[in-house]
């Protein structure tokens, strides 16, 4: 009877699908095929409820994930973006269940696979991509492993993916690298035949003083962090303080990174036994220690290292101050390292060697005598030698990898993920932009082609008022629109001051309508070059004569950082660029329009990322330290009457075995050109057999760079405003650094990898209708003098 019904049932219409399997006995119901019956998969799946999880409460979740376990950091974004997903795809149980926690730390795992940087940002297709991936190998708020296609695959192989969460951006590939994922993020494809722009000027960009990044220096965390409070002009005097200090802490990390600072355990034990073996020929090279000041307390009669700024107390005496303290110096018998190789005046940060000697044994009267008042100790310290910190190499400062001489790689380290100037940081796109650089420079100088197209032609004191330089301008532009389109400069950077005595401040330059008809004047000598006008960017630097500053400070020492020219004076210059490019404007992949910047001063250009940095900078700082540069005795020398006793011990700062040309590497070119200068001064050597102007130019180059700011003065000289002061540092050391100093001799030079030049003014010194300015050559990295007569 049972075998009887169950057969029937089995014949049963619509009832088939109680078991679709044909059985091989009615009575047991076994199938003819034993097979495992598969289950659907929508009973299989639990449904999941979005909820909307806060960012707050994921955050400590996150931190622990990615922070603590993978090095990784996120961004507000990021983590809003995250959270998001995870609300979306974990539902309620994203906490109890631990689903929110695997998905974390596969999404951590798989950016650490791509190879970008350690800050996750939340905009881009990137982490969006990631996500994507995770949410598409998903069953029920978890994450799925698929055991059967790779034991290095931990997700599902669904939907086409080759690689589960982890696939590449892009359809890139498990052994792409990091360029090549950058690469495609900035629409750049791996073979590197469709480059977004062959034009170099499409990679030029300026960076205004006002819009740099503010980023301090922790020296805690031994890193440079970004300010968060909003500049001011006016801002409290607790901003003046932090100015000062962080130009020290800079300047401290830099030395302590140096070599001859850092103690080697090796060699301290090496040394120890060869003590033990009694040893004389050999003495083992000792690293310098800095004392801080606050430490010479009780140490009378001790020799130390200071490392400080140089001051002016209120009895007039010169003191050195560091962050512990101030204490009097006594330059007496102080000799300069290297010896009138770098000039030294108060506010510059300074390393002094001597011995100190404590109050109680100095007979001190009057307000002198009142020691600890201020911070200042008592005592006072005889300085043997003074010298100004090293100078430390930008690619040291980058870490970056693979821009050693030689082609030898460098050491990773430093502040290579630091975007100093917001284009980006060296380690997340460095390699990228120097390998894309290379690329489109060599592309532009061939041999068919020898000028090329990335030339930046640089001139200085332009001033609109004399008659002399408009028909200067006019055949120097004459000059370069010869040339065939292709190979035309892609940047000329005109330098003030712009006229010749301070407006709008009743001097001889005249007002406000004067100075915008200098400016109408140069928009007619531009407009008879459209080619020019439409192929190159022209970027404007002014000067302390040129408004507003001039208004008020009647061509005296203005404040820096400076903005540019009000656009109520540039209005006919700017309409000279849109008439050049209207008429020649091309067909619908015409290339990049020109464009007149009117930049600050100092300003910035770079070009391609983070791999060429150009500053441009505009005072007369030559004279300025003549005037406040500290005087040394003179040293006897050892054939002159009276000097066979005296002596001094110079120390050289050139590395062994290493010529002065090679230490600094002059342009032959400036070298060999004739002097700018009356040739009675051209002819002026040094002791040492140096020409006078390339002793002064690399006086002031050394000085300049070794200090790693544009106003080593006190502020109450120049004045700085103490919120934008970080836009003055040269740290990192720049590629190439344009000083228009019109007292100094034009020259280009180059210091610890940094081409420093001067163009000097346009109309040359002492030759008649002669015009002359420096051609920058971002592919060789190189200026040279040239010159012209109109």
């Amino acid at each position: 009877m049972a075998a009887q019904f169950l057969s029937a049932v089995s014949h049963i219409p619509g009832n088939r699908d109680i078991n679709p399997v044909p059985s091989s006995s009615a009575a047991f119901g076994t199938p003819v095929h034993p097979i495992r019956q598969k289950q659907t998969s929508d009973a299989a799946i639990p449904s999941i409820l979005p909820i909307s999880l806060p960012v707050a409460t994921l955050r400590p979740l996150a931190f622990r994930t990615f922070t603590k376990k993978h090095n990784l950091t996120l961004t507000s974004s990021a983590l809003q973006v995250i959270a998001t997903f995870i609300g979306t795809h974990c539902g309620s149980g994203w906490r109890e269940e631990g689903l929110a926690e695997k998905v974390l730390d596969d999404a951590a795992r798989a950016w650490k696979k791509n190879g970008t940087s350690v800050i996750i940002p939340g905009e881009g297709n990137d982490l969006a991509e990631i996500l994507r991936n995770i949410g598409r190998c998903m069953v029920g708020g978890r994450v799925v492993h698929h055991r059967a296609q790779s034991r290095q695959d931990n997700f599902v192989q669904d939907q086409g993916l080759s690689d589960g969460p982890v696939a590449r951006p892009g359809g890139l590939s498990r052994d792409d690298n990091q360029q090549s994922i950058r690469l495609t993020s900035l629409g750049i494809k791996d073979n590197e035949e469709d480059v977004p722009s062959q034009d170099p000027r499409s990679w030029l960009r300026v960076v205004d003083a006002f819009e740099q990044p503010r980023l301090t220096y922790n020296p805690i965390q031994k890193t440079f962090e970004p300010i968060r409070t909003r500049a001011s002009l006016l801002p409290g005097p607790s901003c003046r303080i932090a100015l000062l200090r962080d130009r020290y802490n800079m300047v401290h990390q830099r030395l302590m990174r140096n070599e001859a600072f850092q103690t080697s355990a090796v060699a301290v034990s090496r040394s120890n036994a060869l003590q033990r073996s009694s040893s004389e020929t050999f003495m083992p090279q000792q690293a310098y220690k800095l004392t801080p000041i606050a430490n010479l307390l009780g140490r009378s009669g001790s020799t130390h290292v200071l490392l400080g700024l140089l001051g002016t107390s209120a009895t007039g005496d010169l003191t050195l101050n560091d962050l512990t303290g101030s204490l009097a110096l006594d330059l007496r018998h102080a000799r300069p390292v290297p010896e009138d190789g770098a000039w030294f005046t108060p506010g510059m940060i300074v390393l002094a060697e001597g011995l100190y000697e404590e109050e109680g044994c100095i007979a001190r009267v009057g307000l002198a005598s009142d020691g600890g008042v201020g911070g200042m100790i008592g005592g006072i310290f005889h300085v043997a030698s003074v010298g100004g910190p090293p100078c430390e190499r930008r690619e040291v400062t980058l870490g970056a990898m693979d821009a050693g001489k030689g082609g030898k790689t460098i050491a990773a380290g430093g502040f290579g993920w630091t975007d100093f100037l917001g284009v980006g940081s060296e380690r997340a796109n460095g390699p990228m932009m120097r390998r894309l650089e290379k690329k489109v420079l060599e592309e532009h100088h061939l041999a068919s082609r020898p000028l090329g197209r990335s030339r930046v032609i640089i001139l200085g004191e332009v001033n609109l008022d004399n008659s002399k330089t408009l028909a200067a301008l006019k055949q120097l532009l004459g000059v370069y629109a010869l040339e065939e389109a292709e190979q035309t400069p892609f940047a000329f950077v005109l330098i003030g001051n712009f006229t010749r005595y301070a407006v709008l401040a009743s001097g001889g330059s005249g007002g406000s309508i004067e100075y915008k008809e200098y400016f109408d004047s140069l928009a007619l000598v531009l407009s008879d070059y459209p080619n020019l006008l439409g192929d190159s960017t022209f970027v404007f630097v002014p000067g302390d004569n040129d408004p507003w500053a001039s208004a008020f400070s009647a061509g005296a020492t203005a404040v820096l950082p400076k903005k540019g020219l009000p656009e109520m004076f540039t209005s006919r210059v700017k309409r000279a660029f849109a008439t050049a490019n209207a008429e020649t404007k091309g067909s619908a992949d015409q290339k990049l329009k020109g464009e007149a910047i009117w930049s600050t001063n100092p300003s910035r250009l770079t070009m391609f990322g983070s791999s060429h940095e150009l500053v441009i900078f505009r005072d007369d700082l030559s004279g300025r330290l003549r005037r406040k540069g500290l005087r040394f005795q003179a040293v006897a020398e050892p054939n002159s009457p009276g000097g066979g006793s005296a002596h001094s011990t110079r120390v050289d700062p050139r590395p062994v075995g290493t010529t002065a040309e090679e230490y600094m590497d002059v342009d032959r070119t400036i070298e060999s050109a004739e002097s700018v200068v009356p040739n009675a001064r051209a002819q002026e050597t040094t002791p040492r057999g140096v020409p006078s102007d390339l002793q002064a130019a690399r006086k002031l180059v050394k000085t300049m760079l070794d200090q790693g700011y544009l106003s080593p003065f006190p502020l109450t000289d120049r004045p700085v405003l103490w919120d934008f002061g970080g836009s003055l540092n040269l740290y990192p050391l720049p590629s190439a650094f344009v000083l228009m100093d019109p007292e100094a001799p034009p020259f280009a030079l180059t210091y610890e990898g940094c081409h420093a030049m001067n163009p000097g003014p346009l109309i040359a010194q002492g030759k008649r209708g002669v015009a002359q300015w420096i051609e920058y050559d971002t592919r060789t990295r190189k200026g040279k003098m040239k010159d012209v007569r109109f």
